[in-house]
């Protein structure tokens, strides 16, 4: 025994423990950091490994590897009266499939050398997926109209999709109502200062400043606007995948439907 304890070996369970925070290091890193426990156990599930939650956050835990992921501030209704236009969301998200219902807003940038930035997103209640995205200098009408085209260029949708917004001055804008209309889109509006009812949208802006604008200094409008993209584009919709979605991506539950059309 006592030279056995000069020779220690590593254990079977100690070697797998080794290969697992390999791989767990590994995914954490092909995240950018972003993914916390639960994903990579999916991840690692994918990869043909067998283990539980709870022993991917023991590993994570000892290895010190945590996500970067910060928690979202929730702002309070606004007790201010305003002119209600109509909600016929009204916090409805279910679907049936793409492109039957999407929501829209606009978030702030920050950039070093040309300031504050807007980010216009659209995005699908079925997939999660970002259809369209804008951004400009300005937060004018002509970048959520953008946004909107990028999106209806780009999926096609048939008459009658329903489009919720807040209340914001661009989107009910006559040049934007009008805009909407001859696409052949029904607007819906949140009621003022609750931003719950476009709670989706909303948690999507919580993920692109919790995993990418508050971890980085934009040094101007272009480089935002490439990384902006990338994180949309390259992450966001065919990498990320999310919980809500059976851990698959947004793409991929898009794919999933185009192909069993």
């Amino acid at each position: 025994t006592y030279y056995q304890s000069l020779q220690k070996t590593e254990s079977p369970r100690e070697r797998e423990n080794k290969e697992l925070t390999k791989k767990i290091r590994q995914i954490h890193l092909e995240s950018k950091e972003r993914y916390g426990a639960p994903k990579i156990h999916q991840s690692l599930l994918v990869s043909g490994f067998h283990l539980s939650l709870k022993r991917v956050q023991r590993l994570m835990r000892k290895a010190q590897i945590r996500s970067i992921t910060r928690k979202k501030y929730r702002p309070y209704p606004s007790k201010e009266k305003v002119i209600q236009l109509g909600n016929l969301l009204k916090r409805d998200f279910s679907t049936q499939t793409i492109n039957e219902k999407w929501v829209t807003d606009i978030t702030y940038i920050y950039t070093l050398n040309d300031g504050w930035c807007y980010l216009a997103s659209v995005l699908d209640l079925h997939s999660k997926k970002v259809v369209g995205h804008s951004f400009s200098r300005s937060m004018t009408t002509e970048l959520v109209i953008k946004a909107v085209k990028n999106a209806y260029d780009a999926q096609k949708p048939a008459k009658g999709l329903l489009l919720h917004s807040d209340l914001g001055s661009q989107y009910t804008s006559h040049e934007f109502m009008n805009f909407v209309h001859s696409l052949g889109m029904t607007q819906s509006f949140s009621q003022k200062g609750c931003p719950y009812d476009n709670a989706c949208i909303e948690s999507f802006h919580a993920i692109l400043k919790k995993e990418e604008v508050n971890h980085v200094q934009y040094i101007d409008y272009s480089s935002a606007k490439l990384a902006l993209f990338q994180f949309v584009e390259s992450w966001y919709n065919r990498k990320r995948t999310h919980s809500s979605l059976g851990y698959k991506t947004p793409q991929a539950v898009e794919d999933q439907i185009k192909q069993s059309a």
